[in-house]
């Protein structure tokens, strides 16, 4: 796989700038609120912005942290990060104080950009921990950042990096506590990139140009990676959607060509009904990922659109490993599966003894490809221990090959679950319900839910002679977790079940309180 631009230089940025449409002045984003960025736009609004960031004579290898509101300009940013040669550290703009503060002291970046409205408290923490420069960005396209970056100039060269090294760290929840951040390589990021341009058949500008509907999120690997990174490579223009609202998707499908989403917003597009097979007849390819779509729902999609949704299967650590086939001669796009491994991916079902399962066997999923991160931040045993001596990552997912080759996944280890197309971890939310003042000991477990997939319930043992209040609990925790791990019920019990060994059967919990969640 090629890592590196004609120029020989590994820098991400540099391929996808020399993907820009010879035609300049064309439109490459349109926002839902009417505003249009030409390719020189964007050019120039990352030169400046990298400009800015090298000014400020940053060590080599800088992590830049952003917690902000989806906007072109925060989109701008992480290019002119890559651009400048610089790390990039996407944040969750729901994280409230706690989780902001783990990651900053964790990843320790140099320079932290957030919202005007939440300066107060993130930069109180930034400065703490060493952090020497604190800049805002709002959606209107206002704060210190843009204003900084106005008086520098918009022509720029690019850095030049090396495909080995890197340009993201993305956090992900661990199974066993906090965070980690799983670093990505200039070379992980292209080489997905330019496998998926060819494996999803991205058209050209020749064969009619491709238009993206960008609704996803821009801090995790869906919307940052796959979606962005897919149209910058094609040249192919994005109609920008800072939220996602089914009625205004639906009415921007006959300009568009594809378009990528969580589970949840086919659920809710399958809602509106004017959805149908008129509404959708421009539309090349609708793609889902992020958690498991159920077959209703891709049923249903095939029935109203007459399209049938491709579903693939990516990591934090990997970008995209397997995908259903786009073109026919490849197979069907089977529901319930996520399709065969990507070219240049290799992918196996083990047992625990390390052994390869038979066809159609139930096991462990470990992967190896270009794609693949290279480790752990500062956790060298954690990535020593998900590695195996061969250099396959074990993905902790559980899944299946069947005879022709199509991947199911079929669980997830430890107690995983996905709400809304966001991984939850109950060991970090029980960990901060069991710092509550009068909490003894609790258990967190995800249940099925029409809209999000699945849900957190949280099950609360009191100290003896503490009173707590369910309600109570769940308003504390909205002050100090984003609202997609937020429990969306409470329950306080005088005991958990446990097997003779005094763990918490958490599949007794499940199945105890599936019934009153969905009542």
């Amino acid at each position: 796989m090629q890592n590196q631009d004609n120029t020989g230089n590994g820098n991400l940025f540099a391929a996808l700038q020399a993907a820009f449409p010879a035609a300049s002045d064309d439109i490459a984003v349109e926002t839902d609120d009417g505003l249009l960025y030409s390719w020189r736009d964007l050019d120039r609004a990352t030169a400046m912005l990298a400009n800015l960031l090298t000014s400020l004579e940053l060590p080599a290898g800088a992590r830049i942290a952003a917690q902000l509101d989806k906007s072109v300009e925060a989109m701008l940013l992480y290019l002119a990060t890559l651009r400048a040669g610089f790390v990039y550290l996407p944040l969750n703009a729901a994280y409230q104080s706690a989780e902001i503060e783990y990651f900053i002291d964790n990843a320790e970046p140099a320079v932290v950009v957030c919202s005007g409205k939440n300066f107060g408290w993130v930069s109180k923490i930034a400065f703490t921990v060493g952090t020497q420069f604190v800049f805002t960005l709002n959606s209107d396209r206002s704060g210190s950042l843009l204003e900084r970056a106005a008086a520098c100039s918009d022509r720029h060269v690019v850095a030049v990096k090396q495909a080995d090294e890197l340009a993201a760290i993305i956090y992900t929840s661990g199974t066993t506590g906090r965070s980690k951040g799983a670093m990505l390589t200039h070379g992980n990021l292209l080489s997905n990139a330019q496998v998926l341009k060819k494996y999803w058949g991205w058209r050209s500008a020749k064969q009619g140009g491709d238009v993206l509907i960008h609704a996803l999120p821009i801090f995790h690997v869906h919307g940052l990676f796959v979606a962005l990174h897919g149209a910058l490579l094609n040249g192919s223009k994005m109609i920008w959607l800072n939220r996602f609202e089914p009625a205004l998707v639906l009415e921007k499908m006959p300009q568009a060509t594809v378009f990528m989403g969580v589970p949840t917003l086919y659920v809710r597009l399958l809602a509106e009904p004017g959805l149908d097979s008129a509404a959708t007849r421009h539309m090349r390819l609708f793609i889902s990922g992020s958690a498991p779509l159920l077959i209703e729902t891709f049923t249903l999609w095939q029935e109203r659109t007459g399209h049938t949704i491709l579903e693939r299967y990516g990591m934090s650590e990997t970008v995209m490993l397997t995908s259903n086939p786009y073109h026919p001669e490849q197979g069907q796009r089977r529901g319930s599966t996520v399709g065969f491994p990507l070219p240049g991916v290799s992918l196996r079902v083990q047992d625990d003894a390390g052994q390869s399962v038979p066809v159609g066997d139930i096991g462990g999923i470990e992967v190896k490809g270009p794609n693949v991160f290279t480790g752990y931040w500062r956790m060298p045993e954690r990535t020593a221990e998900d590695f195996t001596s061969d250099g396959y990552f074990k993905t902790g997912d559980v899944g299946k090959i069947d005879a022709s080759g199509y991947v199911t996944i079929v669980g997830r280890s430890k107690d995983l679950f996905i709400s809304g197309g966001y991984n939850v971890y109950p060991a970090e939310i029980e960990g901060y319900i069991n710092e509550l003042p009068g909490v003894a000991e609790s258990a967190v477990v995800g249940v099925p839910h029409a809209d999000f997939g699945e849900v957190g319930i949280a099950v609360v043992i009191a100290r003896e002679g503490a009173a707590l209040n369910a309600d109570d609990i769940i308003v504390r925790l909205k002050s100090r977790l984003a609202n997609f791990k937020v429990p969306k019920r409470c329950f306080v019990v005088s005991e958990l079940p446990r097997n003779a060994m005094g763990k918490v059967q958490k599949n007794i919990l499940r199945s105890r309180y599936d019934a009153a969640v969905a009542a």
